[in-house]
Order: structure tokens, then sequence, then C-alpha cells
């Protein structure tokens, strides 16, 4: 399970961030997790509240999760397609020359103080 040493990298940032801007406490933490990371969100969350409640500034602060579906194109069709359903393999013209367009984010969007 990865996900508790991003949960550290990320209080990491979020501490730093606040330390920067005067913040006393962070209420919210949201996040853009992509649908091919490989990150599971309830992991994420299971092992943030863990870590966060050690944290003064934490404290109860909530983890919020935006799920980026994963899109995939193809440079022979110039398409755009779902990475999940179809895979690698472009579903309007059959071509492999494809690569991810999003889906594999794992990004702080928010800082809630």
């Amino acid at each position: 399970m990865h996900e508790l040493g991003i949960v550290f990298y990320i209080i990491r940032d979020v501490k730093k961030a606040a330390l920067e801007n005067a913040v006393e406490h962070v209420y919210g933490v949201v996040m853009n997790i992509g649908e091919v990371s490989t990150i599971v969100p309830e992991y994420l969350q299971d092992c943030w509240r863990w870590a966060a409640d050690k944290e003064e500034i934490l404290k109860g602060c909530q983890l919020k999760c935006n799920i980026i579906p994963a899109a995939t194109y193809c440079e022979d069709c110039q398409s755009e397609f779902s990475t999940v359903e179809h895979g690698k393999i472009c579903p309007h013209c059959g071509s492999e020359h494809t690569y991810l367009l999003r889906g594999n984010e794992v990004e702080i969007k928010e800082i809630e103080v």
C-alpha cells in the first residue's frame, strides 16, 4: 500500500504551504486523483485520517478526492477516447499510436483554511 507514503508527501506540502501563509489550521485538502494513477482513494483517505490527526495543524482535516477520468489520444485519427473502457487501442481506427492525455494525476487542488 503506497498510499501511506503519498499521504506523508501531501502532509509535508500542506504544512509547508500553511507555514508560508501563516495559517494556524487546515480544515480540508482537495486532491485530483487520476483514474489510472494506481491510487485507491479509499486507502488514501484511511491513511490520511491516521496520519493527519497526528499533526496539530491538521487535526480533523478532511481529505476530499476528485477522480479524473482517464483519456487517451489517437495520433492517427486525432480522436480522444476512454482509456479504461478501450485500453491503448483506438476504438475508432484500431491504431496503437496512442498516448495518455489525462488520468494519472495525483495533485493537491485546494487547501481549505
